[in-house]
């Protein structure tokens, strides 16, 4: 029974042309909302963007997509899988689908590049040690660093340590691959270099990507689909274009990167003269 759920969980299901679907989810933490009956699908085979202003869950709503939190109220669907209702061994079946990139890159210290890559293959399978090798020089020549298979994490820039971090993520061939803030303290060339990468890892792979950022100049980009998060729910969805006509005042502050409108500078605190008086 137990090998039958896995099979089910390990096999794309094709029939549906969202591969995460978020049902009118509530979550909070303690007395704070941070979704509040939010709703979207995120289309399979695309590059979907979410973005909002900060604080607004984006990276909340990835752990709830890879089972790390649970929402309060609603599904969380992974191929049409609900991800809530999983027990660990299946939850980690399923995640097996999915590739994280995180921010910082998170490679291992103390290990080199070609180990790092190499790493979720020894985790998660059993391939002999030549078609492992294969794979993992496969993966850097990908992200063009195949000739610093031997360097440590420390030897690397931040955009280079980025690029093995992809290579680390794409290792298992996943259905999915999620960036976590793809761009936070890179120069404009690894930039440029990671959004090229990201787009033919896209459409080379045939993946869908899911990209959290606040960096809407790349994003425009790059996205297929884009949703902009806040008030716990969405504030609008589209192509980037249809973005920046939104009637919404809240977008229209995002997307110009203005510093007044809905969101507001300060937070919220008593009368400034009567606290300074008190």
């Amino acid at each position: 029974m137990a090998a039958a759920q896995d099979q089910n969980i390990a096999s794309p299901r094709s029939d549906t042309s969202a591969i995460v679907e978020i049902r009118d989810v509530d979550y909070a933490i303690g007395n704070r909302t941070i979704f509040s009956g939010l709703s979207l699908s995120i289309p399979r085979g695309r590059i979907t963007a979410i973005m909002g202003p900060s604080g607004t869950g984006k990276t909340t709503l990835l752990r709830l997509i890879t089972g790390q939190i649970k929402p309060d109220r609603g599904q969380i669907l992974f191929d049409g899988i609900d991800v809530g209702t999983l027990n660990i061994h299946e939850l980690y079946a399923l995640r097996r689908r999915m590739g994280m990139l995180f921010q910082n890159g998170a490679l291992l210290t103390d290990m080199d590049v070609f180990d790092n890559v190499a790493f979720p293959l020894r985790e998660h399978t059993k391939l002999p040690p030549s078609l492992m090798r294969h794979i993992v020089l496969t993966k850097l020549q990908a992200v063009g660093l195949r000739g610093a298979a031997r360097l440590m994490p420390q030897e690397l820039s931040g955009g280079m340590a980025r690029r093995v971090a992809l290579a680390r993520a794409m290792a298992t061939d996943p259905d999915v691959l999620i960036y976590d803030e793809p761009f936070t303290g890179l120069d404009p060339i690894s930039m440029g270099m990671i959004v090229r990468l990201v787009r033919q890892m896209n459409n080379a792979l045939g993946i869908t990507s899911i990209v959290v950022s606040h960096d809407v100049a790349e994003l425009s980009q790059l996205a297929d689909m884009s949703f902009i998060i806040a008030g716990g729910k969405v504030a609008a969805q589209g192509a980037f274009d249809e973005l920046k006509e939104h009637d919404s005042q809240i977008v229209h502050q995002f997307i110009n990167g203005l510093p007044d409108g809905p969101v507001a500078f300060h937070y919220p605190a008593p009368d400034y003269f009567e606290q300074l008086l008190a």
